[in-house]
């Protein structure tokens, strides 16, 4: 009888991986690899509750029961149920959010400094003469005539506040709240004393954080979070670059999936605060130079070949509804400076928000993700550069990784020689996810499982032989997994955190070099960014991630580059230190860094 033929499936967004044998259905490999989704019919195809979208390879037709749920236009999409779909070969699932029974975990908390009350859009009450036989004035007209007798400014109108303003005025008895944008500009007409709100969004590579906050306090009204949904079209910014190369209509089909997504947040935040659409008066989002770029409707083709630039360095500002952005119809989106073709306006608001680019002491801030930014300041001289490390701290390219979900293992100790995990959610172990692999191959190195080139040594007493033969260190035995299989991290494991924090930390000592001093001077190390959140500072020191400074000097900050977003949006003057910021950093682009490649190498070794 011929061996049966197996299939690679990769679930997107939660970063998890299984094989599939002829006559498995996606809900069944789902469920044999800790990827828990919605079934609410028990699988016979009865309802829509686990539907999936295929975005690469081949699954069996549609059912009949398919057929019924889905119209032929979402057929043609790779919409399917997962209980009915079979693989024919390897394929791509991308799972909507309410397919999955419990969400992943998003950082969307982060530490900020003081913030300064000085928004971009100010209420301005006025009460307004209504028309009659004897006065004809224009609608915009009599609304400036009232403004300037009130001591406003002379507004301006753009054409969606003009749409609307005749109607809300009569409507609210030629009593209003205007939210004037830039001292001149008309973003939206309100009931008199209506709260004034501003977006702030962090686009990530791999998940986007949204705030709701009060222009007239600064506080956070509303908070959420949501995987990007570009992951199911590419793991990291190259691959979506290519994605849009070889696709006509890509780049519209990449913004179109952030902007769907962070419309289904709005919603969230409007429901949570109490709040309309139309009280949302201005926004501010950052992201690496691709998110910020893919997001504005920006080409990126030239982001993907030497040198690397991106298409527009300063900073932006469009109405929200150019890209439909429901917002207030007046307005506006703002994105601050990107540094470089690798180096974004996420990076630049991560050191707004914590200071550090202004700092007196010797500092390093380092946002890590699967694209990671340094930025080293010394003696008022500040050094950014960009490492690729690649998305494995999200647990993408590890053999038992996954993204941060219920039942992946987080942290990874050996107390009293027994091996010890602790997993999200307290959950049977289905996968380990990067702060989890990282402490893993930390222990790995500390007990001498591993030598410093990263191999496993057989004879050591953690090792174990898989069944493939491979030697490997187990943490969570198939006997008390959740899916029934091996937990565990092997050479190649090992070998992904190696290039992972290789290129980290060649990136840090490139600008010690280039600022010619020793590690030892650092006196602050303030580290941002989801996987920088859960990571063991200790483990990433102990395998070389970060240089061996005293404990004390490390700062864990969470999402900054979200504080920094909604610093942006109540400080005019920290829009202003930002354009000022881009102008002060000398970039180091590593590629072209003669050094660099010895650099890389050398970090490799633990």
């Amino acid at each position: 009888m011929p061996e049966q033929k197996l299939f690679q499936v990769d679930f997107e967004p939660v970063g998890r991986r299984g094989e599939a044998g002829t006559g498995d259905s996606l809900l069944a490999i789902a469920q044999n690899v800790g990827v828990e989704l919605v079934s609410l019919c028990g699988g016979i195809g009865s309802c829509d509750s686990c539907k999936v979208r295929l975005m690469a390879g081949t699954l069996t037709d549609p059912t009949v029961e398919e057929e019924a749920i889905f119209t032929a236009d979402e057929l043609d999409q790779g919409w399917r149920l997962a209980c009915q779909a079979e693989p024919l070969d390897d394929v791509k699932i991308d799972i909507p959010p309410e397919s999955l029974t419990t969400p992943q975990r998003l950082q969307i908390e982060g530490e900020a400094g003081e913030m300064e009350l000085d928004p971009a859009v100010s209420p301005f009450d006025v009460q307004i003469d209504p028309p009659t036989l004897h006065d004809l004035r224009g609608d915009d007209e009599r609304l400036n005539d009232a403004v300037l007798a009130a001591k406003g400014p002379s507004l301006q109108f753009s054409l969606p506040v003009l749409n609307s303003f005749s109607s809300q005025a009569r409507a609210l008895d030629w009593s209003v709240r205007l939210a004037i944008s830039d001292g001149r500009f008309l973003a939206g007409v309100l009931p008199p004393g209506s709260p004034l709100f501003g977006l702030a969004v962090d686009i990530g590579t791999t998940s986007i954080a949204a705030y709701l906050v009060d222009l007239a306090t600064g506080e956070i009204a509303g908070k959420t979070g949501a995987m990007n949904p570009q992951i199911a079209y590419g793991e990291d910014v190259i691959s979506r670059i290519l994605y849009i190369d070889e696709n006509l209509e890509g780049k519209e089909l990449l913004q179109a999936r952030v902007v769907n997504t962070l419309e289904e947040l709005l919603s969230e935040l409007c429901a949570e605060a109490d709040a309309s659409r139309e009280q949302i008066v201005d926004a501010v989002v950052v992201g690496n130079t691709a998110m910020h770029h893919i997001f504005a409707g920006l080409p990126v083709k030239q982001l993907g070949e030497a040198p690397y630039v991106p298409a527009v360095s300063g900073p932006l500002s469009f109405p929200a509804q150019a890209i439909g952005l429901k917002l207030s119809p007046g307005a506006a989106v703002y994105m601050p400076p990107n540094i470089a073709g690798y180096v974004g306006a996420d990076h630049i608001a991560m050191l707004a928000a914590t200071d550090a680019w202004r700092a007196e002491r010797t500092t390093i801030a380092v946002d890590i993700g699967t694209n990671t930014e340094v930025t080293l300041v010394h003696n008022g001289r500040r050094y950014s550069c960009s490492c690729a490390s690649g998305p494995a701290f999200e647990g993408a390219h590890i053999s038992a990784g996954m993204r941060a979900a219920p039942g992946a293992i987080e942290r990874v100790q050996i107390i009293d020689d027994q091996i010890r995990v602790q997993t999200i959610g307290d959950q049977a172990a289905v996968g380990i996810c990067g702060s989890g692999v990282l402490d893993a191959v930390a222990v790995m190195a500390g007990s001498g499982l591993i030598d410093r080139r990263g191999a496993i040594q057989r004879e050591h007493i953690y090792a174990a032989s898989l069944d493939d033969g491979q030697a490997a260190f187990v943490l969570a035995p198939a006997a008390i997994s959740g899916n029934g299989r091996n937990i565990a991290v092997n050479r190649k494991d090992v070998a992904e955190i190696q290039l992972a924090k290789g290129a980290i930390r060649a990136g840090i000592e490139i600008l010690l070099k280039e600022a010619q001093i020793p590690a030892a001077e650092v006196e602050d190390f303030v580290i941002a960014g989801a996987f920088g959140t859960y990571i063991d500072v200790a483990s990433a020191v102990r395998i070389g991630m970060f240089p061996s400074l005293p404990l004390d000097r490390f700062h864990q900050v969470g999402n900054a580059a979200g504080m920094g977003a909604r610093l942006l949006l109540i400080s005019q003057a920290a829009r202003r230190r930002a354009a000022e910021m881009v102008e002060q950093i000398e970039y180091v682009e590593l590629t072209t860094y003669g050094a660099f490649q010895e650099e890389f190498i050398r970090q490799l070794s633990f």
